[in-house]
């Protein structure tokens, strides 16, 4: 698994976690990673994003509830709504995330942690949202920052 995407399912369980206490406290991080043990430039990742959707989560979800039919934002399942809250936050707000980018990788994490149908209903949601986009979809606008490799092993001492 890339450390884009495993930073992308690490937020959207923390994200998730602050929807299961209902407020959005951020002191909660601490025994997050505590229990997601992930490298660091994964957890970095996650973090810019965790920060990102809640510094813009009320646009977002102005955003989302445009384009629900028949929903309202605070009766999707949980899993549902941080998908596409992290969603529509890299498509408007992360430039070096092409938009589609963040669609696939969202329709994925709701196959995977949502219900049944999850993936469609996610689907179906960022694909009316995407219309509103001013940016190519497959085209990030700034090229991505690099994550830095793992840290190699140090060298074994030689025997004299």
């Amino acid at each position: 698994m890339s450390r884009r995407r495993e930073g992308r399912e690490a937020a959207i369980q923390y994200l998730y976690q602050l929807d299961a206490h209902g407020e959005r406290r951020l002191d909660l991080r601490t025994d997050f990673w505590e229990l997601r043990d992930s490298p660091e430039p994964v957890r970095l990742f996650a973090e810019q994003l965790i920060n990102g959707v809640n510094q813009h989560v009320a646009e977002i979800d102005e955003r989302l509830a445009r384009h629900l039919k028949n929903f309202i934002i605070s009766r999707l399942n949980m899993v549902d709504r941080n998908i596409l809250r992290l969603a529509v936050y890299e498509m408007f707000f992360c430039p070096e995330t092409p938009p589609i980018v963040a669609i696939n990788e969202a329709i994925d994490a709701a196959k995977r942690f949502g219900g049944d149908d999850s993936g469609k209903f996610v689907n179906g949601v960022l694909d009316k949202i995407k219309t509103e986009l001013t940016r190519p979809l497959r085209t990030a606008l700034i090229p991505p920052p690099k994550m830095p490799a793992p840290a190699a092993p140090a060298p074994a001492a030689k025997a004299q």
